[in-house]
Formats: structure tokens, C-alpha cells, sequence
């Protein structure tokens, strides 16, 4: 849905791949990206928290946290941060107008 309404966008993930025709960078190698508006997370709370200091480097403007991957640490860090937090579902926002 990002690249149907021209959003654009860096997947990083744990398994290499393709989505939307973007190539998926490997989330273990950490790449450096800059300028990150949104981080939207789909790993569960259990498997965010070796990657705290990544997610929070990126400086992004907000966080999403889709359904499943609510982590009130992480939240809390992030907030500390300046960094809005939302508990929210990615695919609504978007559909919805809210993204």
C-alpha cells in the first residue's frame, strides 16, 4: 500500500526477499539509513529487544506498533526520545488516511 500511494519506503527484515518490488535489507547487518520518518514494527515484543538500539539510532519520527508487537519498554524508550508512539495497525492508517 506505501508504494500505491507513492510513499516512500526501506524494508529491513530478517529474511532477505522482495515486497513491492523493493529488495528487503538484512535487519542483522543494521544499515545505515537516514532521514527515517515512521519505523513500523511487525516482530513480536519477545524478539524486539536486541534490536532497541537500532530502532532507536534511527531517530525516526514515530514508531508504529501494529497489532502483536506492543511493547511498553520499548515505547517508553522511545518516548524518552521524543518519538511519537503509536499502537496502531499500518495497513488501516494507510487505508483510512491517517498514515
Amino acid at each position: 500500500m506505501l508504494k500505491e500511494r507513492d510513499i516512500p519506503f526501506i524494508p529491513v527484515g530478517i529474511k532477505t526477499g522482495v515486497t513491492s518490488g523493493e529488495k528487503i535489507l538484512n535487519l542483522r547487518e543494521k544499515p545505515a539509513l537516514t532521514d527515517v520518518h515512521t519505523v513500523t514494527l511487525y516482530v513480536g515484543p519477545q524478539n524486539q529487544t536486541e534490536w532497541y538500539d537500532y530502532i532507536l539510532s534511527l531517530k525516526p519520527e514515530r514508531i508504529i506498533f501494529n497489532p502483536g508487537t506492543e511493547n511498553q519498554e520499548l515505547m517508553d524508550l522511545a518516548k524518552e526520545r521524543g518519538i511519537t508512539v503509536l499502537p496502531a495497525c499500518t495497513l488501516v492508517m494507510l487505508s483510512t488516511g491517517q498514515y
